[in-house]
């Protein structure tokens, strides 16, 4: 099985719309590590690893996002999957 990691950014209404605590809830359920955050220019930025299906379900996903949000973008950087992570967290 096939491990990767995917860095994202998420533009549109995604901030106060409880999309980080959503998006660690989804995570958490696809048994994916790694991290998300706010970023000051409104946008949302997440670091996911796991096994390569997991991390593209998650990712359409965030396109999505939970109800309210209103995606309008999502950039995705694959890097190389390191295994740092031992879960996923909300990070400030």
């Amino acid at each position: 099985m096939e491990k990767v990691r995917a860095k994202v950014k998420i533009s549109g209404r995604v901030q106060g719309v409880f999309y980080r605590f959503s998006t660690q809830e989804q995570a958490k359920m696809l048994g994916l590590t790694g991290w998300v955050k706010n970023n000051s220019d409104g946008t949302v930025e997440a670091l996911f690893e796991g096994p390569k299906d997991k991390v593209e379900e998650i990712l359409k996903w965030c396109k999505k996002g939970p109800p309210g949000a209103l995606v309008s973008d999502v950039s995705v950087d694959w890097e190389t999957f390191s295994g740092e992570f031992n879960d996923f967290k909300i990070v400030y």
